[in-house]
C-alpha cells in the first residue's frame, strides 16, 4: 500500500504552474470545499495531492461527529478529526466542523441509555463547549445542528428532542441552545444550521426559514445556512434555487453550499454513460452559478470529489459517478464546467 505521510503533501496554493485548478479559480470568490478522510489521504497520494491542489476548504466526513469523536460519555478522541485540521493548516484550507448534533451517529452509550433531562441538558453542554473549544481558532464554520426538520416542517424526533429532550425548551429548544453554546465556546466561529432537500421549497424550507427569522429577531448567534445538495439527474430546482438563498441573505445570513453532488445510473463498473456525465456537468453549472449569483452565498463545498472514494455507491445500489472527478481521479466535464465559472466570475458581488 502506498502510504504519503500528512506531513509529506506539498502546499500547493501559490505554485506557479499555468494550469488553473478550483482554488486558484476561486480564489477571491468564493471558497471550494470538499468533505475528507484521513484514512483516504494516508492510503492514497493521489487522493492527498489533488485534495491540496484542488480545494480550499475541507470538512471531515465523519470525524467530528457524536459516534466517532466520543466513544464513551467522559472520553473524547480527538486524534482523527485533529489528524485533518493538520492537513489543512498544512496546505492553506480551512476547516468547517460537521457537526454538533445530529439524529443519526449517536454512540450506543448515549443512545441506549435513560436520561433526564437534566443529564441530556449537561452533556449537550458539556459536548459542544469541549469540541468548539478544542477547536477553537482552527474550525472557521460549524454545522451547529444538522438536518433536524422532517419533508413536511415538523421536527425529527431525536434523543434531543423527545421528552425528556431539551425540545421541551421551545419550539426550537435544542437548536436554539446548541447555537448558543457554540456562540460561547468559540464567538469567532460562524455557526450554520445545515440540510437537505429544501433547495427547491417546500414546507421544509418554509420551517427552516421560520426559524431563521426568529433566530435573527431574538439575537440568536446563526452565521448561516447551509444547503446540502444532494441531487439525482434532473432534480436539481434551478428556477428557485436563488430564490430561496436570496430568501436567507436578505435576512443577513450566509449560504453555503455544503454537501454537493449528481449521483447517476452506473453499470457494474461504476461508470456512467457519457450523456449522463454531460447532463451532470451542466446540473453541477447550476448549483454553482446560483451561488456565485447571490451575494452571500460564500462557499460551495462537494461531498467527496473522486468516484474512487464517494459515499454514494454503499447508501444507492446502481448508483455512482456523483463527483467532479473519475475512479483515476482524472477531472470529468463536470469538473472543466465548474473551473470554467470559477475562472470566469467575478472577484467582487
Amino acid at each position: 500500500m502506498f502510504v504519503l505521510p500528512i506531513a509529506a503533501v506539498v502546499c500547493l496554493l501559490g505554485t506557479s504552474s499555468d494550469t488553473a485548478t478550483l482554488r486558484s479559480a476561486a480564489h477571491g470568490k468564493v471558497h471550494i470545499g470538499t468533505a475528507a478522510k484521513p484514512g483516504f489521504i494516508s492510503e492514497d497520494g493521489r487522493y492527498a495531492t489533488t485534495l491540496a491542489r484542488e480545494f480550499d476548504q475541507l470538512e471531515p466526513e465523519n470525524e467530528m461527529k457524536w459516534s466517532l469523536l466520543r466513544p464513551a460519555r467522559d472520553r473524547f478522541d480527538f486524534a482523527a478529526a485533529d489528524e485533518l485540521v493538520r492537513f489543512a493548516k498544512q496546505n492553506g484550507m480551512l476547516v468547517r466542523g460537521h457537526t454538533l448534533l445530529w439524529y443519526q451517529a449517536v454512540p450506543k452509550w448515549l443512545g441506549e441509555a435513560q436520561w433526564t433531562w437534566n443529564d441530556l441538558s449537561q452533556l449537550m453542554a458539556d459536548h459542544i463547549q469541549t469540541v468548539v473549544g478544542h477547536f477553537a481558532g482552527s474550525v472557521y464554520a460549524w454545522d451547529v445542528v444538522n438536518e433536524a426538520f422532517h419533508p413536511d416542517g415538523s421536527l425529527r424526533s431525536s434523543i434531543w428532542y423527545d421528552s425528556p429532550g431539551t425540545g421541551s425548551e421551545g419550539p426550537y429548544g435544542y437548536i436554539e441552545r446548541a447555537f448558543v453554546l457554540a456562540h460561547a465556546a468559540d464567538p469567532r466561529a460562524k455557526l450554520f444550521y445545515n440540510d437537505y432537500a429544501f433547495e427547491g421549497g417546500g414546507p421544509k424550507f418554509e420551517a427552516i426559514l421560520a426559524m431563521a427569522r426568529d433566530f435573527k429577531k431574538r439575537g440568536v448567534p446563526i452565521n448561516g445556512i447551509g444547503f446540502q445538495c444532494h441531487f439525482t439527474l434532473n432534480s436539481i430546482p434551478a428556477a428557485t434555487l436563488q430564490k430561496n438563498m436570496r430568501a436567507f441573505t436578505d435576512l443577513g445570513l450566509e449560504v453555503h453550499i455544503t454537501e454537493l453532488d449528481v449521483r447517476l445510473p452506473v453499470d457494474g463498473t461504476g461508470h456512467a454513460t457519457p450523456q449522463d456525465l454531460e447532463r451532470q456537468a451542466q446540473m453541477y453549472g447550476e448549483v454553482v452559478r446560483a451561488c456565485l449569483a447571490v451575494r452571500g452565498c460564500s462557499a460551495i463545498q462537494v461531498w467527496g470529489f473522486s468516484d474512487a472514494r464517494s459515499w454514494i455507491p454503499r447508501f444507492f445500489s446502481g448508483q455512482g459517478a456523483g463527483t467532479l472527478f473519475d475512479q483515476e481521479f482524472r477531472p470529468k466535464p463536470a469538473y472543466r464546467l465548474v473551473l470554467d465559472l470559477l475562472t470566469g466570475a467575478a472577484a467582487a458581488r
